[in-house]
């Protein structure tokens, strides 16, 4: 064989090695591509099982308090203290069965002053409470709750005013409920002596204890007070 033909035969082998080389490149990133893909069809499947799981927890705990209590938590307490989240206590200090008779209060001391209640239905954590300085309050769809600053929960149904408005309270206290922005109310607490406290929504309820009376303002503008 002549030194061209090796110097040819020599060129077609490179030629055919790189080829060769590049296929396999190219099959190596289609393999890593396609695994990416999976990885990330995975990871969405996760993503959209556990929304739909807790949708599924969200909407069947409404469906029974609208059918057996008139209570549904969920549409009033977006973006609010009131999302359902875990206690820092490791175990409640007690629980409390609610007016719903369906629903019970878990509540956890987590300091001076400072309580959180869960809202528990059927082993699912609906929504919370807590006290940070002040009193908190919820209206579950006509049943209202209240935490105060000492842990106490009282809970009641029905008995609310939609304001705005001016309108006789339990235990002789007057509330009088303006509207001050998109859910945000405000209520004057009157008594004898005039004026004793303000609420005011934030976007989602509020409560007090008024000398032993219970009273919830929730961000819809429904005003309740139970003794």
């Amino acid at each position: 064989m002549s030194s061209s033909t090796s110097v040819r035969t020599a060129r077609r082998r490179t030629v055919r090695i790189a080829a060769a080389a590049l296929v396999a490149a190219a099959g190596l990133t289609l393999t890593a591509c396609a695994g990416s893909d999976a990885a990330e069809a995975r990871s969405a499947g996760r993503t959209n099982t556990g929304s739909a799981a807790s949708e599924s927890t969200a909407s069947g705990w409404s469906g029974l308090q609208s059918t057996d209590a008139k209570a549904d938590v969920l549409g009033k307490q977006s973006g609010s203290a009131h999302a359902a989240k875990g206690g820092k206590a490791a175990s409640p200090v007690r629980t409390q069965r609610l007016a719903d008779g369906i629903s019970t209060a878990e509540i956890y001391q987590l300091g001076d002053q400072h309580y959180r209640a869960k809202i528990v239905a059927r082993g699912a954590v609906l929504a919370t409470l807590e006290t940070k300085g002040h009193d908190d309050g919820l209206d579950a769809n006509d049943m209202f709750v209240t935490l105060t600053l000492d842990g106490q929960v009282h809970s009641w149904m029905g008995g609310g005013h939609q304001g705005p408005g001016t309108f006789k309270l339990a235990g002789g206290w007057t509330a009088k409920v303006t509207k001050v922005g998109e859910l945000r109310y405000r209520a004057q607490i009157i008594g004898h002596d005039g004026v004793a406290a303000t609420l005011e929504t934030n976007q989602h309820d509020v409560g007090l204890d008024a000398n032993g009376i219970s009273i919830v303002l929730s961000s819809g503008g429904v005003i309740s007070a139970h003794a």
